[in-house]
């Protein structure tokens, strides 16, 4: 089944792309959710004109995204948890900890946009990937420190 994408889906592609899904998954959740639309001809057209009308607004968002990494840098992040004797952490860091420590930095990105490249687990190093377009993604290094 061939829809095409109203907004970024994580794994399957970015708002606007014709992507080709199983029908149960189209069917039952990425229409029913206002994610996708069947791509029939008519639809087709309609997002063509409206790429063609948005071609300069995604440069804008573009440069943005860009300008937002390269302030973010090689920054190092501190992300405080609750740590036992064996260095595990309580838990596990999330994207929201990471999201809410680049706002502490001044910087305002989605925790949904965060992927970590491995399990949070115990205290020390890690990178994440910060997806901030579809042509722009940035990898940010954290340290988990103990409380």
């Amino acid at each position: 089944m061939e829809v095409i994408l109203k907004d970024d889906v994580k794994g399957l592609g970015y708002k606007n792309d014709t992507v080709d899904v199983k029908p149960g998954y189209g069917r039952n959740y990425l229409i029913p959710q206002g994610l996708a639309v069947i791509a029939d001809k008519a639809n087709k057209k309609m997002v063509a004109e409206n790429i063609r009308q948005a071609a300069h607004k995604a440069d804008k968002i573009k440069n943005d995204a860009q300008e937002l990494a390269n302030s973010i840098g090689d920054i190092t992040l501190e992300i405080p948890a609750k740590v036992g004797e064996t260095g595990k952490i309580f838990g596990s860091v999330t994207t929201n900890q990471l999201s809410e420590a680049l706002k502490a930095k001044g910087f305002d990105v989605d925790r949904k946009r965060i992927s970590f490249d491995q399990d949070v687990k115990t205290a020390g190093e890690y990178t994440a990937s910060i997806n901030l377009h579809k042509e722009v993604k940035h990898t940010v290094k954290f340290n988990v420190v103990s409380e």
